[in-house]
């Protein structure tokens, strides 16, 4: 197991290990994501927008403003029950 120790002023040194398995350096980002109260997991935060092409398909075919609008009353309705 890595550990590091919290300085007073709140701040960590993130193990060289930890650094290199999640690919981050200095000046990358990092998030920490809560996954159930009291534990945390620590995620790099530094990927280029151009890694989320193609995670989202196009429509087979186009959604008219009044199908979005129609859409978004039906949620608000369900919703306000």
């Amino acid at each position: 197991m890595t550990t590091a120790t919290m300085t007073s002023k709140g701040q960590i040194t993130i193990p060289a290990l930890v650094r290199e398995a999640l690919g981050v350096g200095a000046g990358d980002r990092v998030e920490f994501v809560q996954v159930e109260s009291g534990r945390y997991e620590l995620v790099a935060a530094s990927r280029p927008v151009t890694a989320l092409k193609g995670l989202a398909r196009k429509p087979s075919a186009p959604v008219t403003i009044e199908a979005m609008n129609s859409a978004i009353a039906a949620r608000g309705a369900k919703a306000a029950r």
